[in-house]
């Protein structure tokens, strides 16, 4: 079985008993101030899990993309990755009566009689209520599994006190307090506030050492069972006399993509399923070091490595701020783990080409191969620039003050990009050691809670609000991106916007400073197409017949499966911009007249690959 076939099987065997599948969301939330990744695939669904209907329906399905970074020091372990897929389904509004017993026989009859996991090594933890907050133990949840594994001549026992007995008195269904088995966006029950809702979980793993200790159980947190999925059942609201039931209730699953293959493959190490195969062999070749030596290592940079593919392919690039600031660290933190295993400069870059070549399901990121390459080569090569002159400042700056604490080196971490790690190395070779280390995590604390609070207050499409200048504004956009492309050639591509009713601001892909004599050429290209008089149609397609057409768009992860284009041509029939967007825009150029004429006020680098524009409307 390939990933492909896995996908297919999942969402085959849904569609087939009456879910609608769903695209992946971006790995970058456009709405979502509070995270910078898309972190799980119930993350997209939270409005429709608190009430908004879905255009597709109620019973949906799909397999997401997502990104986690709070692991990032766990990595090297056989489970953990920063960037992973997460199948799911959803069923809103659903029938109390019925909604637990259909989702347990879906995903544990796709588990085993698709799949063919053996029933005996699947293992299942329940909620076991909270008499203190009056609500029961999630005996419905029990029933059902017992009634599933019954049906494969399995006596799954209850046990109700795991952490004393584990698996010594033949449990299969474990049963858990809050802090394990409940579901809300606040956490246990006690943190919730009134109107909130919730409910348990119940969650599932499997047993990859049936010959393991009986003191382990499923939240003993070791190797031996890994969670392959989690049920979480949203059927209660928060009231100020304590927990109602909801009248529709809805379902919540979610399952890692790499560790059900795992399963499937009966080896709990995720880095040795098909997802890591080829780059495993490329990078033993590179290195002349084995996985089985170098496990740890390898598995940093084979995470990495994909980390950094998908992100940049999802249009993130690497910087010293919010997602770019987490892009740079994993690339660096791979290159420097890489030094450790002789590798070549380019060693990143590599692992990209082979990760992209086995993902042709992700069009997107198969179309834009080249330039991820490219933008992983340019960070390889600038950071072993800073390696040289990081450790030259390092060195002169001990040489003045003849010590150097946690603090000074995330300075030089923020400054140079210079890793802690090596930071400490160069210390030693100098016979020093890093005086109060704890420093640097507190001010990278500082750094990243100060990254996150900037992406608050950001809207959709980057516009602040729907003014009748912002959408001139936004229109413009459109033809500044056209004009930047006419000039400086087709790799230029939107990788950002900000809009208020004073000015616009456009990241573009581009390496390199623009001149101010490109921009003027650029500035006469909008002028003149306000000019002219050019109108702004809007057409329906879906986004395959957008991609074959060539139709300008950034983040086509984000679009529904039917998107929108916007066309801006001229009188005489000409076409100046084709792109997807989500609006809203003047129905014609003259209306943009009426604000003045386009004036590029100032450029500059946003991040190493990316410039800013900012431009505003001056009287004619």
């Amino acid at each position: 079985m390939t990933p492909d076939e896995l996908r297919k099987s999942y969402i085959d065997y849904m569609v087939a008993a009456g879910s609608v599948e769903i695209p992946s969301d971006g790995l970058v939330p456009e709405n979502d101030s509070t995270t910078l990744f898309t972190g799980s695939g119930m993350q997209p669904m939270v409005p429709y899990l608190l009430g908004q209907k879905h255009p597709k329906g109620d019973d949906l399905s799909n397999v997401q993309r997502c990104v986690r970074t709070g692991d990032i020091d766990e990595v090297g372990d056989p489970t953990h990755l920063t960037f992973f897929e997460m199948i799911g389904r959803w069923q809103l509004n659903a029938d109390p009566a019925t909604y637990k017993r259909r989702q347990i026989e879906l995903i544990f009859g796709w588990q085993t009689q698709v799949l063919g996991l053996d029933a005996s090594r699947v293992y299942i933890s329940v909620f076991a209520g909270d008499q203190a907050l009056g609500i029961p133990q999630d005996d419905e949840a029990i029933a059902i599994w017992q009634d599933e594994f019954a049906k494969l001549g399995i006596d799954a026992k209850v046990e109700p006190e795991p952490a004393k007995y584990g698996m010594s008195r033949g449990g299969r269904i474990f049963l858990y307090d809050t802090s394990e088995n409940w579901w809300s966006r606040a956490g246990v029950p006690e943190n919730m506030p009134v109107g909130e809702v919730g409910g348990p979980d119940s969650e599932m793993f499997y047993d990859f050492d049936p010959s393991g200790p009986d003191t382990d159980h499923p939240a003993a947190d070791d190797s031996r069972l890994v969670e392959i999925g989690n049920n979480v059942f949203m059927s209660v609201k928060k009231t100020d006399d304590g927990f109602v039931p909801l009248p529709a209730p809805n379902i919540d699953y979610g399952g890692g993509l790499e560790r059900i293959f795992s399963a499937v493959q009966g080896n709990p190490d995720v880095y040795r399923t098909p997802f890591f195969a080829s780059a495993i062999t490329e990078l033993e070749k590179l290195t002349g070091h084995g996985y089985e030596i170098d496990t740890s290592s390898f598995r940093i940079i084979l995470d990495h490595a994909r980390a950094v593919t998908f992100l940049i392919g999802d249009g993130v690039t690497p910087s010293n701020s919010d997602a770019g600031y987490v892009v740079r660290r994993l690339l660096r933190r791979a290159v420097r783990v890489g030094r450790g295993l002789d590798a070549p400069a380019d060693l990143m870059a590599r692992l990209a080409r082979i990760y992209i070549d086995e993902a042709k399901s992700f069009q997107e990121l198969y179309a834009r191969a080249d330039k991820i390459v490219e933008a992983i080569t340019r960070e390889e090569e600038q950071f072993q620039r800073t390696l040289v002159t990081g450790e030259k400042e390092i060195r002169a700056f001990v040489a003045k003050n003849d010590t150097l604490d946690g603090a000074d080196a995330f300075r030089f971490y923020e400054t140079y990009g210079f890793p802690k790690e090596l930071t400490e190395e160069v210390l030693g070779e100098m016979g020093k050691t890093m005086q109060s280390p704890e420093k640097f995590d507190e001010a990278a604390k500082v750094h990243s809670d100060k990254s996150r609070s900037a992406a608050a207050g950001k809207f959709a499409g980057g516009l602040a609000d729907h003014s009748e200048t912002t959408t001139a504004y936004h229109t413009a956009t459109h033809l500044l991106l056209a004009g930047l492309q006419r000039v400086l050639g087709d790799h230029v591509h939107q990788m950002g916007s900000n809009i208020t009713a004073e000015r616009l601001r456009y990241d573009v892909s581009h390496p390199q400073k623009v001149t101010r004599e490109e921009l003027d050429q650029v500035e006469a290209f909008i002028n003149d197409a306000i000019a002219r008089g050019a109108t702004v149609s809007v057409t329906e397609m879906t986004k395959q017949e957008a991609l074959d057409a060539g139709i300008e768009g950034s983040f086509w992860e984000k679009y529904p499966d039917v998107v929108t284009v916007y066309t801006i041509k001229a009188e005489d029939g000409e076409i100046l911009s084709q792109e997807l967007c989500g609006g809203p825009h003047v129905g014609d150029l003259s209306e943009v007249a009426e604000f003045g004429r386009v004036k590029i006020t100032k450029e500059g680098s946003s991040s190493s690959g990316v410039r800013r524009i900012r431009a505003e409307f001056r009287a004619a």
